[in-house]
């Protein structure tokens, strides 16, 4: 399949869940792990900032500083939430690295201006605020984070899709960071599709998250024929 749109990004991993019976923090583990594999391919860093919100993509940015501190590699951690619940995996994976003494800052705007301050392309900037659930425009404090990243002079991965970018229509909702690399997983999302989306995507590179390929082959089929269906 060419590209996922927001609604059949959440079935499946609704679908992995119910019927393989994969876990969701499985899901987010194997995802995490990609983004870890792009990072060592892309060279050393000076420094590894990563950049989590409230939901489950900032629940891949906080696995993803786990797994980089069991290789011996350190990141500094924010969490951008602006006092919101966290997902339950997110959670999770939060509470993991606080037992583990690893720190992760909770920062207001001024406090993530001046630890962005200074950065260059020898220091790499994980985006993962805002996943592909948003449909309308970016709120504070993801306003400022994005501002900030975008401002800050440093390499931006984003983690599934750049934050702000809306996941269907590859529309900025307000504002969208601008990566130099995206990892997506299991497929590329439909707004990819839409003329001037890779000015904030960068190169981009489809990362499974261990889904067996012949089940999720049939899970396509199926949704090609539904869209079939329902057009005809």
């Amino acid at each position: 399949m060419e590209f996922l749109t927001r609604d059949q990004v959440r079935r499946l991993d609704q679908d992995a869940i119910r019927l393989l019976g994969i876990p969701g923090l499985l899901l987010m583990e194997n995802a995490a792990r990609g983004v870890c594999r792009a990072i060592a391919q892309s060279g050393s860093w000076q420094r590894i900032l990563i950049m989590a919100g409230h939901g489950n993509n900032g629940g891949d940015g906080l696995a993803v500083a786990r797994l980089l501190a069991a290789e011996g590699i350190s990141a500094e951690v924010f969490l951008v939430s602006g006092n919101r619940v966290l997902s339950s995996d997110a959670q999770t994976n939060f509470d993991i690295l606080i037992r583990s003494g690893m720190v992760v800052r909770k920062p207001d705007a001024a406090e993530l201006r001046d630890a962005l301050r200074g950065l260059s392309k020898r220091d790499l900037i994980v985006d993962a605020l805002l996943g592909t659930g948003i449909r309308g425009e970016v709120v504070s404090p993801y306003v400022e984070a994005i501002q900030q990243i975008n401002q800050s002079g440093a390499a931006v991965l984003a983690v599934d899709l750049p934050s702000g970018m809306d996941c269907d229509t590859g529309a900025v909702r307000g504002v969208c960071v601008r990566a130099d690399r995206t990892v997506t997983f299991v497929a590329r999302k439909r707004g990819f599709e839409f003329s001037g989306a890779d000015r904030f995507t960068g190169t981009v590179e489809v990362c499974s998250i261990g889904i067996p390929r012949l089940w999720l082959q049939s899970w396509f089929a199926e949704i090609q024929q539904e869209c079939t269906d329902s057009s005809g």
